[in-house]
Protein backbone atom coordinates (compact mmCIF):
# COMPACT_ATOMS: atom_id res chain seq x y z
CA UNK A 1 0.00 0.00 0.00
CA UNK A 2 1.18 3.32 -1.12
CA UNK A 3 1.44 6.29 1.28
CA UNK A 4 -1.67 7.61 -1.07
CA UNK A 5 -3.63 5.06 -0.66
CA UNK A 6 -2.95 4.97 3.10
CA UNK A 7 -3.73 8.78 3.74
CA UNK A 8 -7.30 9.11 1.82
CA UNK A 9 -8.62 5.91 3.60
CA UNK A 10 -6.95 8.02 6.93
CA UNK A 11 -8.59 11.33 5.82
CA UNK A 12 -11.82 9.53 4.98
CA UNK A 13 -12.00 8.97 9.20
CA UNK A 14 -10.45 12.36 9.94
CA UNK A 15 -12.08 15.04 7.27
CA UNK A 16 -13.94 17.97 8.05
CA UNK A 17 -13.41 20.59 10.46
CA UNK A 18 -14.33 20.40 14.16
CA UNK A 19 -14.17 22.34 17.25
CA UNK A 20 -15.59 19.61 20.05
CA UNK A 21 -15.09 21.15 23.33
CA UNK A 22 -14.77 17.44 24.62
CA UNK A 23 -12.00 16.90 22.40
CA UNK A 24 -8.38 16.89 24.16
CA UNK A 25 -7.13 17.91 20.82
CA UNK A 26 -9.24 21.07 20.56
CA UNK A 27 -9.57 22.53 17.24
CA UNK A 28 -9.26 19.92 14.28
CA UNK A 29 -9.13 19.58 10.69
CA UNK A 30 -8.08 16.59 8.51
CA UNK A 31 -6.84 14.87 11.83
CA UNK A 32 -4.87 17.67 12.19
CA UNK A 33 -5.24 19.17 15.30
CA UNK A 34 -4.09 22.44 16.96
CA UNK A 35 -3.14 20.80 20.45
CA UNK A 36 -0.27 19.57 18.13
CA UNK A 37 0.29 22.29 15.71
CA UNK A 38 -0.42 25.41 17.41
CA UNK A 39 1.60 27.26 14.62
CA UNK A 40 -1.14 25.96 11.84
CA UNK A 41 -4.49 27.89 11.02
CA UNK A 42 -6.09 24.79 11.40
CA UNK A 43 -9.38 26.14 9.72
CA UNK A 44 -7.51 27.14 6.83
CA UNK A 45 -5.68 23.86 6.25
CA UNK A 46 -5.81 22.22 3.02
CA UNK A 47 -6.51 18.46 2.21
CA UNK A 48 -2.44 18.59 0.35
CA UNK A 49 -1.39 20.56 3.67
CA UNK A 50 -2.60 17.84 6.13
CA UNK A 51 -1.20 15.33 3.55
CA UNK A 52 2.22 16.42 4.36
CA UNK A 53 1.55 16.78 7.89
CA UNK A 54 0.94 13.37 8.03
CA UNK A 55 3.87 11.58 5.36
CA UNK A 56 6.30 13.87 7.07
CA UNK A 57 5.13 13.13 10.92
CA UNK A 58 3.93 10.37 10.83
CA UNK A 59 4.22 7.89 7.66
CA UNK A 60 7.90 8.07 8.18
CA UNK A 61 8.08 8.43 11.47
CA UNK A 62 6.48 4.59 12.51
CA UNK A 63 8.81 3.25 9.29
CA UNK A 64 5.69 2.17 7.42
CA UNK A 65 7.68 2.09 4.17
CA UNK A 66 9.68 -0.88 5.64
CA UNK A 67 6.46 -2.64 6.76
CA UNK A 68 3.50 -5.07 4.66
CA UNK A 69 1.05 -2.63 3.32
CA UNK A 70 -2.00 -3.62 5.36
CA UNK A 71 -0.22 -3.33 8.49
CA UNK A 72 1.44 0.14 7.45
CA UNK A 73 -1.85 1.49 6.96
CA UNK A 74 -3.09 0.10 10.32
CA UNK A 75 -0.06 1.84 12.13
CA UNK A 76 -0.39 5.17 10.69
CA UNK A 77 -3.63 5.32 11.08
CA UNK A 78 -3.38 4.35 14.84
CA UNK A 79 -0.45 6.75 15.11
CA UNK A 80 -2.27 10.02 13.56
CA UNK A 81 -5.75 9.10 15.85
CA UNK A 82 -3.61 8.64 19.56
CA UNK A 83 0.08 9.54 18.72
CA UNK A 84 3.10 8.01 17.38
CA UNK A 85 4.39 6.91 20.28
CA UNK A 86 1.03 5.48 21.43
CA UNK A 87 1.20 3.21 17.86
CA UNK A 88 4.11 2.03 17.83
CA UNK A 89 4.32 0.73 21.78
CA UNK A 90 0.93 -1.08 20.76
CA UNK A 91 2.40 -2.47 17.90
CA UNK A 92 5.38 -4.01 19.89
CA UNK A 93 3.21 -5.03 22.50
CA UNK A 94 1.95 -7.05 19.38
CA UNK A 95 5.10 -8.33 18.32
CA UNK A 96 5.69 -9.34 21.96
CA UNK A 97 9.12 -7.24 21.85
CA UNK A 98 10.07 -4.41 24.59
CA UNK A 99 7.73 -1.61 24.27
CA UNK A 100 9.65 1.35 24.19
CA UNK A 101 7.76 3.21 21.29
CA UNK A 102 11.12 3.34 19.15
CA UNK A 103 11.13 1.56 16.18
CA UNK A 104 14.68 -0.08 15.74
CA UNK A 105 16.25 -3.39 14.14
CA UNK A 106 14.58 -5.27 16.97
CA UNK A 107 11.08 -4.24 16.08
CA UNK A 108 11.53 -4.40 12.45
CA UNK A 109 12.90 -8.21 12.68
CA UNK A 110 9.58 -9.11 15.07
CA UNK A 111 7.58 -7.73 12.46
CA UNK A 112 8.65 -9.53 9.34
CA UNK A 113 8.65 -12.60 11.67
CA UNK A 114 5.01 -12.26 11.83
CA UNK A 115 2.09 -12.85 9.27
CA UNK A 116 0.82 -9.54 8.18
CA UNK A 117 -2.94 -10.81 9.25
CA UNK A 118 -1.36 -12.02 12.72
CA UNK A 119 0.21 -8.80 13.20
CA UNK A 120 -3.32 -6.54 12.14
CA UNK A 121 -5.17 -8.48 14.55
CA UNK A 122 -3.05 -7.88 17.63
CA UNK A 123 -2.62 -4.37 16.92
CA UNK A 124 -6.31 -3.84 16.22
CA UNK A 125 -6.83 -5.88 19.44
CA UNK A 126 -3.75 -3.41 21.44
CA UNK A 127 -5.14 -0.89 19.84
CA UNK A 128 -9.43 -1.02 20.95
CA UNK A 129 -7.90 -2.08 24.76
CA UNK A 130 -5.69 1.18 24.93
CA UNK A 131 -8.98 3.03 23.41
CA UNK A 132 -11.51 2.02 25.98
CA UNK A 133 -8.89 3.10 29.05
CA UNK A 134 -8.82 6.56 27.64
CA UNK A 135 -10.90 9.02 29.95
CA UNK A 136 -12.73 10.29 26.84
CA UNK A 137 -13.92 6.78 25.82
CA UNK A 138 -17.81 7.58 27.25
CA UNK A 139 -17.91 10.71 24.55
CA UNK A 140 -15.98 9.42 21.45
CA UNK A 141 -15.83 5.75 22.13
CA UNK A 142 -18.63 4.68 19.72
CA UNK A 143 -17.09 6.29 17.21
CA UNK A 144 -13.19 4.99 17.55
CA UNK A 145 -14.95 1.76 17.83
CA UNK A 146 -16.16 1.65 14.45
CA UNK A 147 -13.10 2.83 12.85
CA UNK A 148 -11.31 -0.01 14.19
CA UNK A 149 -14.57 -2.28 13.13
CA UNK A 150 -13.08 -0.59 9.78
CA UNK A 151 -10.05 -0.64 10.14
CA UNK A 152 -10.32 -4.73 10.55
CA UNK A 153 -12.31 -5.17 7.46
CA UNK A 154 -9.67 -3.38 5.63
CA UNK A 155 -7.19 -5.69 7.58
CA UNK A 156 -9.27 -8.62 6.54
CA UNK A 157 -9.48 -7.33 2.70
CA UNK A 158 -5.97 -6.47 2.15
CA UNK A 159 -4.26 -9.44 3.76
Amino acid sequence: MTFDEACDRVLGHEAGYVNDPADPGGETKWGISKRSYPQVNIAALTRDEAKAIYQRDFWTRVHADTLPGSVAYQLFDFAVNSGIETAVRAVQRALDVADDGHWGPISQAAAARTSESDLVLGLNAERLDFMTRLRNWPHAGKGWARRIASNLRYGARDT
